[in-house]
């Protein structure tokens, strides 16, 4: 080959791979850009060092979140709180790091309310199917006094609760066929989260539920341990759930917020005005995250399509059966949860 052949050669793989990388590029979500820091710098003595360790990816909305948080502690601190992020589960999963704020080995975490279930009996009310409508119900009842009140409430056990964000919507995935009833989730394997109401929720549809960690699922889903699992649509993607899954369904069937979480010997250590600035951060990091996941669906679920994920869109009537067939799971869980906090919830949807 000669000199000049080998070069065209070389130019021409080159331009091939560049191509690939652009076709990749083009096909990862757009996320909207993060905010300039308003606000001054907040004076207070003492340096400090914050982990902060999340369950989901380093390419999901949550992570886009934190880094938001980020620039605004350290900006309005002026460099005197440091902030190192931790996603994918690097320092373990939503319990275990709820448990590491409490020895006091990590400062942040914001799991899902989910798995807190048997801390915080009243999270399960964000477990209940069909319970919020729209987002705009769900914001209304974290942002009012529903919501403060549950932070209240999670602020115990060496745990303070400063924020909510939100994991969004879930939907199911599978390896098996297309889901458009009740009768189509006989059997499946479907992975749940460490929570009672989920696994009530399945198998009141007739599903066979698994629960494990998030940090395990994407193994177990390619191996069939599993034949399938629910989770938001942005998660759905940024974790390749697409890659070992051929069927997704828009369900809907339960919002899940994070909880924006600190430990409480490295929140007691904290001047009262950084205590703030931590509020604040979390505040703003919670709505903008919302608008990244909110802002990404519908090119996320266009891209999962032209991978090849199979996309069903339930009809209000088929939404109906899937309603009906889970009413059971309100009546066994109504009086352990509360009535009164279950219909308050309910008016809001009104």
């Amino acid at each position: 080959m000669t000199t000049t052949t080998m070069t065209r050669v070389t130019s021409m793989i080159g331009a091939a791979l560049l191509g690939l990388t652009a076709l990749q590029a083009s096909a990862a979500p757009e996320m909207p850009p993060i905010p300039d820091v308003q606000g001054d710098v907040v004076q207070a003595d003492g340096d400090f060092k914050l982990k902060f360790s999340i369950g989901t990816t380093q390419s999901g909305a949550q992570y886009r979140g934190l880094e938001y948080f980020e620039k605004i502690v350290e900006q309005r601190s002026d460099g005197h709180i440091q902030v190192e992020l931790f996603p994918g589960a690097q320092l373990g999963d939503d319990l275990q790091a709820v448990s590491a704020l409490q020895s006091g080995t990590l400062e942040m975490t914001a799991p899902s309310t989910s798995p807190l279930v048997s801390m915080f009996p009243k999270f399960a009310l964000f477990d209940l199917p069909f319970l919020f409508p729209t987002p705009d119900v769900a914001d209304q009842v974290l942002d009012g006094e529903i919501g403060q009140q549950m932070l209240d409430d999670a602020s115990t056990n060496g745990l303070v609760a400063i924020g909510w964000a939100e994991n969004g919507y879930r939907q199911l995935t599978n390896s098996r066929h297309e889901v458009t009833a009740p009768e189509d989730l006989e059997g499946l394997k479907i992975r749940t989260m460490q929570n009672p109401i989920h696994l009530d929720i399945w198998r009141t549809l007739g599903a066979n539920p698994t629960p494990m960690s998030f940090a395990e699922l994407f193994t177990a889903l390619e191996q069939g341990v599993v034949d399938g699992q629910e989770n938001p649509w942005i998660t759905i993607q940024s974790s390749r759930f697409n890659e070992v899954q051929d069927y997704a369904t828009e369900t809907n069937h339960v919002y899940t917020p994070f909880i924006t979480l600190v430990s409480e010997r490295f929140w007691s250590r904290l001047p009262a005005d950084y205590q703030q600035l931590l509020r604040d951060a979390a505040k703003q990091m919670g709505d903008y995250e919302r608008h990244v996941g909110r802002s990404m669906n519908d090119q996320i679920k266009q891209d999962l399509a032209d991978s090849g994920m199979q996309i069903t869109e339930l009809t209000p009537e088929q939404v109906k059966a899937f309603q009906e067939k889970v009413a059971p799971v309100y009546d066994n869980w109504r009086d352990q949860i509360g009535g009164e906090l279950i219909d308050q919830v309910r008016a809001a949807s009104q």
